[in-house]
């Protein structure tokens, strides 16, 4: 048992699927299904990292906002109701948690790095939180397609980009986005996300994103268009389809923009500009 608990197919995918799959089934009847992508992440840090946080570094404070991101979404979808106003907000406060998370080593980067790993970094994480706050709440096979591709995406990529760790942590992402999809699919209609959902399903992606730039291989103009996968989830399908359907073709859409970012990381020689 403690050889299959140490598989990284497992650490990474089975068994956040798994947990992702128990909490979409036991709290989508009181709105909470969106709190599967979170427990898939949990799950995988527990098996990687564990919950230690001292001292604070960057993949620390990325597993710690990763973690607080719900208990956000969950007040935004029970206190607040969605605005403009209120996404542009959250993808300015996302942007600043990257650089909060990573500023440490950007401030050891010569100018031009720091411009570029930096402003890239900041972009690319407010464009999908706040791409995801204004277009995914409330659609909710839209969500999942998006987590999917997204988490799969800067996964697979943050491998490519020799960071283990990363990839484990994104594939975790798409494995509670396809937890929360597949409930949907099989229940053939849309289930509740909410902010609860996305916010997560796009802060942790956005992050270990830019940590695979920043700290591994990853060329910084992949991270640009993995950023675009929860814009390709939103391109048009037939709305009267069934759900599967729909689901289906939005995580193709979602797949080919996060393919295209993995093919950008695997044909470069490493990430950093020089």
């Amino acid at each position: 048992m403690e050889e299959l608990l140490a598989n990284p197919a497992v650490q990474g995918g089975v068994a956040p699927f798994v947990a992702g799959l128990v909490v979409m089934l036991l709290f989508q009847t009181v709105r909470l299904g969106g709190l599967a992508v979170v427990a898939a992440f949990a799950t995988t840090v527990y098996f990687v990292a564990g919950f230690t946080f001292v001292p604070l570094t960057a993949t620390r404070k990325i597993i710690l906002l990763g973690l607080a991101a719900p208990v956000i979404g969950m007040l935004l979808d029970f206190g607040f109701r969605p605005t403009r106003a209120g996404a542009v907000l959250l993808a300015a406060a996302a942007g600043g948690a990257a650089l909060w998370v990573f500023w440490p080593v950007l401030a050891q980067k010569e100018a031009r790095q720091l411009w570029i790993l930096g402003g890239t970094a900041v972009a690319a994480v407010a464009f999908m939180v706040g791409c995801g706050q204004a277009l995914l709440t409330a659609e909710p096979v839209k969500a999942g397609a998006a987590g999917l591709g997204a988490g799969l995406g800067v996964g697979i990529a943050s491998i490519l980009a020799a960071s283990a760790t990363y990839g484990l942590y994104g594939i975790a992402v798409g494995a509670g986005s396809g937890a929360f999809l597949l409930v949907q699919m099989l229940r053939g209609k849309p289930g509740t996300g909410g902010a609860t959902f996305v916010l997560p399903a796009m802060l942790i992606p956005g992050l270990v994103g830019a940590g695979a730039m920043i700290l591994a291989q990853l060329p910084w103009y992949a991270l640009p268009v993995l950023a675009l996968t929860p814009a390709a989830a939103c391109l048009p399908a037939p709305r009267k389809a069934p759900v599967w359907q729909q689901a289906v073709l939005r995580s193709l859409y979602a797949f080919v923009v996060a393919g295209f970012a993995c093919y950008l990381a695997w044909h470069s020689p490493g990430g950093m500009p020089g």
